[in-house]
């Protein structure tokens, strides 16, 4: 009797299908997980663009639907925008009003207004204007300011000081006042040397600008510095009344971070 064979089995090529099909399912899966992730970051993108937005004072619907457009690594920014990130940490305000800093290429017209000023008043022989390496400096003589041997202000000069603030706190610069006295020395109840005098002068120029004239006192700062910072020398009557004087020099940027670091 003859034996039955069992049929031939053929391999199962199919089997890959159910791996592939679980890979395909995994993927999925990750993709999803992916998606949502990036409209999570997306939602965050748009609270954190939303927040700077309106710390500069601009909503959505003040902004439009104008976009900021970014090309070859240069970012488009609206106008208004952008003036207010370039003037960022460079202004000062007081008063609601705003001060701009004032750069080299503005110290001619300062000065310019400041001598304007002087002519037209008669006063150009009692404050000189120059334009040096820190900046402008506008020289209030003794002669027209103060009393020989005195640190208080003259009653009339009070004018002539207001209209050069003016012109000057229209910026937003610091302001360096320095008290400078020639080689005579002084002896009195009130004023034991000329650095105890030159001081005292710059510092009632100080108090004049910040509590009559408006200046931020954080903006401005007082130095005597006696008569060891000379304009001319102190061999004539001439050359002593260009010494004894009070400097108001509105700093340049960089004079001012100079000064700073130095302190």
């Amino acid at each position: 009797m003859a034996l039955k064979r069992d049929p031939e089995k053929h391999p199962n090529h199919e089997r890959w299908l159910v791996s592939y099909g679980d890979l395909l399912t995994l993927l999925l899966a990750v993709f999803v997980v992916m998606y949502a992730m990036s409209q999570s970051d997306k939602k965050k993108v748009e609270e954190v663009a939303e927040s700077l937005r309106e710390s500069f004072g601009y909503s959505k619907a003040s902004l439009g639907d104008r976009p900021v457009i970014i090309q070859s690594g240069a970012v488009s920014i609206v106008p208004n925008l952008r003036s207010k990130l370039v003037l960022a940490g460079r202004e000062r305000t007081l008063s609601g009003k705003v001060r701009l800093y004032a750069g080299h290429s503005d110290f001619s017209s300062i000065k310019a207004s400041i001598d304007a000023y002087l002519v037209k008043t008669g006063n150009n022989g009692k404050v000189a204007v120059e334009i040096t390496r820190r900046g402008v400096v506008v020289s209030l003589k003794e002669a027209g300011f103060f009393d020989s041997g005195s640190s208080d202000l003259k009653a009339g000069s009070s004018e002539t000081l207001s209209a050069i603030a003016t012109t000057l706190n229209q910026y937003a610069n610091a302001f360096r006042v320095e008290g400078h006295t020639d080689n005579i020395p002084i002896h009195s109840a009130a004023f034991r040397s000329n650095w105890e005098l030159s001081t005292a002068r710059a510092t009632n120029v100080v108090h004049f600008l910040t509590e009559s004239a408006g200046f931020a006192p954080a903006s401005v700062s007082a130095v005597g510095y006696g008569e060891y910072r000379p304009v001319s020398d102190n061999e004539s009557q001439d050359g002593r009344a260009r010494n004894r004087r009070v400097d108001i020099v509105l700093l340049s940027e960089e004079a001012a971070l100079g000064e700073a670091r130095s302190r």
